[in-house]
């Protein structure tokens, strides 16, 4: 009974910390496990092997990190990202559907380093001349990008995915291989919210009507910056090809997932930037972002190796398994998934996934709900909140470049994000990928 109080204080303390926001991820996940295991009990040599295995856990995913993380920031400062950009944006025109359309595109397409605020810095201030031109609300603009983002956080690098493997213990890109039907599924469905929601903008709110109070060129999206001496316009083709050859060895996976990106790292900086001084300064210029999720993904660990080895989920499980009636419980997951989305915005990502998800996987495999069913259906709707949670620093980016109030935001793409979640959701129980 004590390691089940423990337990659940534990989960409390960590995620109130983190909601609150009270101290970093990091400091948290390293100290208040630790803590938990001594007041439960536990000898010196018993805590230190919790930490051995759970950091043994983690750290393939915090190396994946640091590398995907590395490698696509190289592929942005040779402007890679630049090039599609540029042309899509270019061939949006004025009609109101084709730029929603683009947008989703550019958005789908910008996140593949998994990186929120990159997206929104390549996304928002590109479109959003246009969209005040042509008199369409920037709150379209905004909900486009975060179904883009949160569709493509379903990459292996994607945190979500990362932090899920960790909880579940298997590769994220074999959790990638089966996400990717639903991951299909979300991109078309990104594509059809932008054209309802902008064909509905256009009904009912004015869209398409050119304004002259912007001075703005349709075809005018200028991307320069102090960086501009990084691009590398005549190895455009090779760094294409280059993401492409990444992108298929992870989906041959030969190899593991980690050393396909440290290949990818090293010839970027080879092809791209010969000199060493400058392959140094690439590395330390994309290290803060790198290490910042990696170090919380290590930290993470023994938080893993506590719950997971000292016994505690099982205990935790005992009293829910009591309180929850039995014909609700069996179908825990399909609950989870349907509330993912409003949890997933009110709870912060590493709440969710080393808090929640854990618990719920534990009393689920009582009712033979596997640990994948259980992440699959969790992940699918709190992916989709990414962008309207308050918990998440780039959505106060967003709606900082693009004017508008969080309330404002989150009332236009709540139904929306929440309608694509729920799309996402049944297709996937269609299929077979949730069972009922």
């Amino acid at each position: 009974m004590l390691l089940a109080v423990v337990g659940f204080l534990m989960l409390f303390v960590m995620m109130f910390l983190l909601f609150k926001g009270k101290t970093i991820p990091l400091v948290v996940f390293i100290t208040v496990p630790v803590i938990a295991a001594f007041i439960a009990g536990f000898s010196v040599p018993e805590v230190v092997e919790f930490i051995k295995k759970g950091i043994t856990k983690t750290s393939p995913m915090a190396v994946l990190f640091i590398f995907s993380v590395t490698f696509f920031g190289l592929m942005s400062d040779a402007g890679m990202f630049d090039a599609v950009v540029d042309k899509l944006v270019a061939k949006a025109g004025t009609n109101v559907v084709s730029i929603a359309v683009v947008t989703a595109l550019v958005a789908i397409f910008s996140h593949l380093d998994g990186a929120t605020v990159t997206t929104v810095l390549v996304t928002v201030p590109a479109f959003l001349p246009l969209y005040r031109k042509l008199n369409i609300r920037p709150q379209l603009l905004l909900l486009i990008v975060g179904a883009g983002m949160g569709v493509m956080n379903l990459l292996p690098w994607g945190g979500p995915v990362a932090r899920a493997s960790t909880v579940l213990g298997m590769d994220p890109n074999k959790l990638w291989h089966v996400m990717i039907p639903v991951q299909i599924l979300g991109i078309v469905t990104t594509v059809t919210v932008a054209v309802l929601a902008a064909m509905r903008e256009v009904k009912y709110h004015g869209a398409g009507v050119i304004t002259h109070s912007e001075e703005v060129a349709v075809d005018e999206v200028e991307k320069k910056d102090d960086k501009e001496d990084l691009k590398r316009p005549k190895l455009l083709f090779f760094n294409f090809a280059l993401t492409a050859g990444v992108l298929a060895l992870l989906l041959i996976d030969i190899f593991p997932t980690y050393f396909v990106f440290m290949i990818g790292c090293c010839v970027a900086l080879i092809v791209n930037y010969p000199d060493p001084k400058e392959q140094k300064r690439r590395v330390k210029a994309h290290a803060p972002a790198a290490l910042d999720v990696s170090a919380v993904m290590l930290s993470a660990g023994i938080m893993v190796g506590v719950l997971g080895k000292s016994g505690m989920l099982e205990a935790m499980t005992k009293p829910l398994l009591v309180i929850i009636p039995s014909a609700l419980a069996s179908h825990l997951h399909i609950l989870l998934g349907t509330v993912a989305l409003p949890l997933g915005t009110m709870l912060g990502t590493d709440s969710y996934f080393y808090g929640l998800m854990p618990l719920a996987i534990e009393v689920g495999k009582n009712y033979q709900i596997t640990g994948l069913t259980m992440a699959v259906a969790m992940m699918i709707g709190k992916n989709l909140a990414l962008f309207i949670s308050p918990l998440v620093p780039a959505t106060f980016l967003g709606i900082g470049l693009a004017d508008i109030e969080l309330k404002d935001h989150l009332k236009y793409s709540f139904g929306w994000l929440w309608a694509t979640g729920m799309v996402m959701l049944v297709f996937a129980v269609m299929i077979g990928m949730i069972g009922l």
